[in-house]
């Protein structure tokens, strides 16, 4: 389980390593409140960082220094709902501007190959460290850690003198590491990663951004769910995982329901080929309900997709096994029914393939309901070019 960046800081000032100062904002107007409020503290310059969790925020325009509040405001504006590397930026952190003199890399991480523990120290930070590695491997230290002694100051010191950082950040530096080792070892972690830990102009070292991947399996004594890390993600993603869906957001125009991954995955292929010939119509999700799933499945299922403002036309493409087709048409009609009954618009096209187990049955379910919405067509191929073709309409 991935953090974000401001999550990581949180669990870094826990233990007492040196983070700036920051908060979230979610809209323009809260990060120029949030700036605002630095301005009053005297620290007017701030950082406006995408929260993503994926790397490569500052190549993709995600992270911005703002001289005032409102700056920050506009470039808040730009940055939140950007596109980065497949990830929607639902919040940026605003964050005090450091003054960097110096940037190096750390990370511990669970080394699987070895059975051990991990430590990665380099004085080139604020770059991917598989770069550094690639063109500079004398410039990465790598340390086994024991598991049963921990990083303690002497292990610690010997980490940073491996890694080569320079004198002036020695103290402060194996200070962090320790503290960034208990970390790691009370929170369950995988990787704890700073990228970069500076050196500020004063002389003190800080984790200017943070990464920590968390065990999932540690959840009985973590408790994983006060994080709420999935709060802070894509809002639909969001109802999905709470209706239980496998469920992931993409940037296109089709809506995907499938029984199966391996059926999906094949569904959304089938869909862009088709939306080839349609202006370069694509998937808008990937949405497995799965083998044994019920009409209430398939319903909530639909209730997400055609609540995606992006979604231009559904299509609805079931191999009955275990789910039987009869039962996914009553999940299409009772979806439809619920909807209708809250007054939400169900008028977006509904392209359906059903074939195997009860084909026939759920077939004739469908045009007994005579939905204007549904459409049934007998094969994938010719299901995914009619689906195309709706939502390039």
């Amino acid at each position: 389980m991935d953090l974000f960046e401001y999550q990581a800081k949180e669990l870094f000032a826990e233990y007492g390593v040196p983070v700036p100062q920051g908060k979230v904002a979610s809209t323009p107007e809260e990060a120029r409140a949030i700036a605002e409020e630095f301005a009053a503290a005297g620290k007017s310059r701030v950082v406006v960082k995408a929260q993503v969790k994926t790397g490569g925020r500052g190549k993709a325009g995600g992270v911005k220094l703002a001289g005032d509040a409102a700056e920050a405001r506009d470039l808040a504006a730009q940055i939140l709902g950007m596109d980065i590397k497949g990830h929607t930026v639902h919040r940026v952190l605003i964050e005090e501007a450091s003054d960097i003199a110096e940037e190096y890399y750390f990370s511990f991480l669970l080394d699987r190959a070895n059975r051990t523990f991990l430590s990665i120290c380099s004085a080139e930070g604020g770059v991917e460290i598989e770069e550094v590695a690639a063109t500079n491997p004398d410039a990465v230290a790598k340390v086994a850690v024991n598991p049963l002694e921990g990083a303690p100051a002497d292990v610690a010191a010997e980490i940073v003198r491996r890694g080569k950082l320079p004198e002036a950040a020695a103290q402060g530096a194996t200070e962090a590491v320790t503290k960034l080792w208990d970390c790691f070892v009370g929170k369950d972690a995988q990787l704890v990663e700073v990228n970069p830990l500076i050196l500020t102009g004063d002389g003190r070292v800080v984790a200017l951004d943070g990464k920590v991947t968390l065990d999932e399996n540690a959840d009985f004594r973590q408790d994983l769910e006060s994080l709420a890390f999935a709060a802070e993600g894509d809002p639909l993603e969001v109802k999905a995982k709470e209706k239980g869906l496998n469920y992931v957001k993409l940037d296109g125009q089709v809506g995907i329901i499938g029984n199966g991954a391996g059926l999906v995955m094949s569904t959304l292929d089938v869909v862009a080929y088709a939306g080839e010939a349609h202006g370069g119509v694509k998937p808008a999700n990937f949405l497995d309900i799965g083998g044994g799933a019920s009409a209430e499945v398939m319903a909530n299922g639909l209730e997400i997709i055609l609540g995606d403002p992006d979604v231009k036309s559904v299509f609805v493409n079931v191999f009955g096994g275990i789910t039987a087709c009869d039962a996914v048409a009553n999940g299409i009609v009772s979806a439809l029914e619920l909807l209708e009954s809250r007054g939400d618009d169900v008028s977006k096209p509904l392209v359906v393939r059903l074939d195997g187990n009860n084909a026939e049955v759920g077939r004739k379910i469908l045009n007994d309901r005579s939905h204007p919405a549904v459409r049934q067509l007998e094969t994938m191929d010719g299901a995914a070019d009619k689906a195309a073709e709706l939502a390039a309409k």
